[in-house]
């Protein structure tokens, strides 16, 4: 078992280390693994068989149509009203750019569910800004890659649907009610870090707009966070699944884009597709991929092994959730989150639940370390995104990342040690 684990680790490095795609990479260290346990044939037969299942799941018609309706909206003028919406909200502090970055991120996450959008879309407008004001260019992209984050836990989000199929069927709707309070908690400690370094650097409010905009500006952006209204409400009220309700976004998105906003012509949906179809493709590849590793890891039964070690190290339930955080915390640095999610999910939850959590609570604390691993380097993808969109260099907008870490962190304390961060709605709403 030790032997295999070693080799199959040793391989995924390599791979990496040679710039392997890192679906790729997972897919080599879990074939050359398999070829080592098991002959050639059955190897073969067994990667694909677990490849196949791990993508044949209903929940997971949700991602397409979610990646869909981000991309609808990213590119339908919701960014610039949510950004106004914010302007309106908290432009009048010293340092309003930033929370104005860091709450129309929060925004467009949670209609988007995507980081990598929320980076994109809101940092191309306000990274500028922010530098035109006097901001240093690292600060404005470090602001915009935390801020982005958020949506990953704030509904809808892929990632709480493929911790869904990791865990073994944990409720979506539950997970997503689930994210709401960590989720604004992650953004009020980042809100806190700006807020602190804006008083010391002496950046200038924003400026709320006059008087006579504010309605015109909330009623222009309020049809974009219906969105939210309409899929959450509906899932919560039991009038469709997560699935259903992804295929509700597209439709409310494509009416509002393309209707109502007219920021999107007909012409150029073929073109959204495709995109949609691109990054769907990737994220179905990486769960595929990971699905087999997992296979192999519960076939060598290394969960258990895990879960025998860490509880034998300490009673402390302290202790063993910390040790996992930093172990997630390593593995978000050097793995995507969608894989990382697959991997580790049947390795620690048996552990969480050893300790008294519910997979409900150990799932958004996982979640939420996850997403700091998005924005640390060597491969956090929002990191590349964000210096790509800044013009900035890794190593110091890194630098520059350091306070809003701490902010992170201190967010994912608090939600692995206070159960009712993440289980306070779902009971309160009945799940």
């Amino acid at each position: 078992m030790e032997g295999t684990a070693l080799i199959l680790l040793l391989i995924f490095i390599a791979c990496l280390a040679l710039s392997v795609p890192i679906a790729i990479s997972i897919g080599i260290a879990t074939l050359v693994c398999m070829l080592m346990t098991i002959p050639a044939g059955p190897a073969l037969t067994t990667v694909a068989q677990r490849m196949a299942t791990g993508i044949d799941s209903f929940a997971l018609l949700a991602i397409p149509f979610f990646i869909l309706s981000g991309q609808i909206m990213a590119r339908g003028g919701i960014a610039s009203r949510l950004i106004d919406l914010a302007k309106v909200l908290v432009g009048g502090f010293r340092g309003g750019l930033a929370f104005i970055n860091i709450l129309a991120c929060m925004f467009f996450g949670s209609i988007s569910g995507s980081a990598v959008a929320a980076t994109s879309a809101i940092g191309g407008f306000m990274i500028p800004t922010m530098r035109k004001e006097g901001y240093e260019a690292d600060h404005s992209v470090a602001v915009t890659m935390t801020g982005s984050v958020t949506g990953l836990l704030i509904p809808p989000s892929n990632v709480l649907i493929v911790y869904s199929l990791a865990s073994g069927g944990v409720s979506i709707a539950a997970l997503f009610v689930a994210g709401y309070l960590p989720g604004i908690l992650l953004g009020l400690g980042l809100m806190a870090v700006a807020r602190v370094i804006a008083i010391r650097r002496n950046y200038p409010a924003a400026g709320r707009p006059a008087g006579g905009e504010t309605a015109g500006i909330i009623l222009r952006a309020i049809p974009g966070l219906l969105l939210v209204v309409i899929v959450m409400g509906g899932i919560i009220a039991g009038i469709f699944t997560a699935t259903e309700a992804s295929a509700v976004a597209v439709i409310y998105a494509l009416v509002l884009a393309v209707g109502v906003y007219r920021e999107i012509a007909w012409r150029e949906l073929p073109a959204i597709a495709l995109k949609t179809v691109e990054t769907t493709a990737i994220v179905m590849l990486l769960i595929a991929t990971s699905t087999a590793m997992s296979w192999l890891l519960s076939y060598e039964n290394i969960p258990q092994a895990v879960t025998t070690t860490l509880l034998g190290l300490t009673d402390s339930r302290i202790i063993i959730l910390l040790m996992i955080n930093l172990v997630l915390l390593g593995v978000g640095m050097f793995i995507d989150m969608t894989p990382a999610v697959l991997i580790f999910t049947p390795i620690f939850l048996p552990v969480a639940v050893q300790l008294g959590l519910s997979p409900l609570h150990f799932g958004i604390m996982m979640v939420l370390n996850l997403c700091i691993g998005l924005c640390t380097p060597p491969v956090g993808s929002i990191l590349f995104v964000g210096c790509g969109i800044g013009r900035t260099k890794v190593p110091s907008t890194a630098r520059a990342l350091l306070p809003f870490y701490f902010a992170m962190i201190a967010a994912l304390l608090l939600t692995t040690y206070l159960p009712w961060l993440s289980e306070g709605l779902p009971r309160l709403l009945g799940y």
